[in-house]
C-alpha cells in the first residue's frame, strides 16, 4: 500500500492550503503539501523532504495527528497520514503548486479539496 503524508501547516489562526497546476492528476483540486513516503523514510522524514521540495521551508517538531486508508475510485487504497508542523525555517515560496492561500480552519470547506482530504477536513477544528 502507498502511503501518503500531508503537512498541516498553521500560522495566525490559519491553515496553509495548496492548489494542484492544471497538468497534475486531479487538477486545480486544493489539498495540503506533502506526498508519497519513501522506500526507507518515516512519516516525518517524508514531510521534511516534501516540504523542502515544494515550499523551500525546512520543517521541525512534525508530529503525527491521524491515519485512515482511502481508495479512489478504480484505484488501489493508500494510506493518508496527516502531520502536524510546529515550526519551520526559511521563508516559503511556491515551487511547484498553481496557488498556496492561508486560510483559518473553519473555512476549509468551502474549497475543492481531493476527496482523500475530505474525512480530515471534517473533522479539523484547527
Amino acid at each position: 500500500m502507498t502511503t501518503v503524508v500531508a503537512a498541516i501547516l498553521q500560522k495566525d489562526g490559519s491553515v496553509l492550503l495548496c492548489q494542484r497546476r492544471a497538468d497534475q492528476p486531479h487538477p486545480l483540486k486544493w489539498e495540503f503539501p506533502g506526498g508519497k513516503v519513501e522506500a526507507g523514510e518515516t512519516p516525518e522524514e517524508a514531510v521534511v523532504r516534501e516540504l523542502r521540495e515544494e515550499l523551500a521551508i525546512d520543517a521541525s517538531r512534525v508530529k503525527e495527528i491521524t491515519r485512515y486508508e482511502f481508495a479512489y475510485p478504480g484505484k488501489n487504497s493508500i494510506l493518508l497520514i496527516f502531520m502536524g508542523v510546529n515550526s519551520w525555517s526559511g521563508e516559503l515560496q511556491n515551487l511547484i503548486f498553481n496557488r498556496v492561500a492561508w486560510e483559518p480552519a473553519e473555512r476549509l470547506q468551502t474549497y475543492d479539496f481531493l476527496e482523500g482530504d475530505l474525512p480530515f477536513i471534517e473533522s479539523f477544528r484547527g
